[in-house]
């Protein structure tokens, strides 16, 4: 129960990524206030209360500030403190740069970055009157470490967030506020799936595994298994780690060539 009596912000929570990391969170004792704008959030929530964890949800879009701030406070007002922020919520839209709209490159500005610098900017206060707080960022491999075609958005605004990961672990390192990023590689998530099958309508599996085929480990990683290493960074066991980056990627970013195994 390494997050027993902890109070947990997570973005993005209903589903994929987000999901696993409440479920490993609830696991470990937390009581957690997802804000996310998806429609399976009351079904999230309420799966979660019937196996009887503390869970509240709130259908926010973390572009607005000022539904942000009104939210967090209901937080506070419930739970009276906040120990734990992940920020996982996230957009990806596949385009090539030169079609790209300015409308795609804003949504992408504008959720991954700047709702999770909205989000950080309202729980960060409560963290330092509680001089205690744990901040972990969902980075990825692609954009500080890889890219594929399609991706300039969705890399850009992942790169952005290491540095926003430094330099608040470094702003807030005297509250005792730790800040992490996590980088996964391939998770097995309705993202994925949905690539998949646009991919391949008739055969989607095939596209999984052929990702797999090119992962040293030879499969994707699962939701639990990344948020088994949010858990661990959002608790005292990582207590002396901060600003640093995190990769959870089965190993894929490691081969020097296209040859896996060679």
């Amino acid at each position: 129960m390494k997050l027993e009596d902890k109070v947990a912000v997570v973005t993005g929570g209903a589903m994929g990524n987000g999901l696993g990391i409440v479920e490993v969170f609830c696991k470990y004792g937390a009581k957690v206030a997802i804000l996310d704008y998806s429609d399976e959030l009351k079904e999230t929530v309420t799966k979660f209360n019937d196996l009887g964890y503390d869970v509240v949800g709130f259908k926010v879009d973390i572009r607005d500030k000022d539904i942000v701030d009104k939210c967090i406070g209901k937080v506070i007002d419930k739970y009276g403190k906040i120990d734990i922020l992940v920020n996982n919520a996230s957009v990806c839209i596949l385009e090539k740069f030169v079609d790209m709209s300015d409308e795609v490159r804003d949504k992408h500005f504008d959720i991954n970055i700047k709702g999770t610098w909205n989000v950080t900017k309202s729980v960060l206060p409560f963290m330092i009157d509680n001089n205690y707080g744990s901040i972990v960022n969902l980075s990825s491999v692609t954009g500080p470490m890889v890219a594929d075609s399609g991706e300039v958005a969705y890399a850009t605004t992942k790169s952005a967030l290491i540095g926003f990961t430094k330099a608040i672990a470094m702003e807030y390192v005297d509250y005792n506020i730790r800040c992490n990023a996590i980088l996964p590689g391939y998770i097995l998530t309705p993202m994925v799936k949905n690539m998949a099958h646009s991919s391949n309508p008739l055969h989607p599996n095939s596209v999984i595994d052929g990702i797999a085929n090119g992962i040293p480990m030879k499969r994707l990683g699962t939701i639990k298994e990344l948020g088994q290493l949010a858990a661990f960074l959002a608790s005292d066991e990582s207590s002396y780690i901060t600003g640093a980056e995190i990769v959870i990627d089965g190993g894929s970013t490691l081969p020097e060539t296209n040859s896996v195994g060679v």
